[in-house]
């Protein structure tokens, strides 16, 4: 009873923006995960793609719990912390 009325005074944090997928490559900061995003982009110049990755940090909630090697989808919302933007929404595929 006592952590239903705890789940119940937690405010919702709003998504908008960006929503995104990547791999969790470090869980290891308490309810914080990066995700690196692998981008490929086009070069006309050289008529061949660039091949570059992004590492984000997001929010890892308590009732997601996502681990390292867990591909998830991310969404953007307000500055939660200096480093954190971002919130893990659900895990699309576990890791090992």
């Amino acid at each position: 009873m006592n952590e239903e009325k705890k789940a119940d005074n937690k405010q919702e944090v709003s998504v908008r923006g960006n929503t995104l997928t990547g791999l969790v490559v470090s869980a290891k900061a308490p309810k914080t995960v990066t995700v690196e995003r692998k981008i490929t982009s086009y070069v006309s110049k050289y008529q061949r793609y660039k091949k570059g990755k992004s590492k984000i940090q997001a929010h890892n909630p308590e009732n997601i719990n996502a681990k390292e090697g867990d591909i998830v989808k991310i969404g953007e919302t307000r500055k939660l912390s200096k480093t954190k933007s971002f919130i893990v929404l659900e895990i699309l595929e576990k890791g090992e």
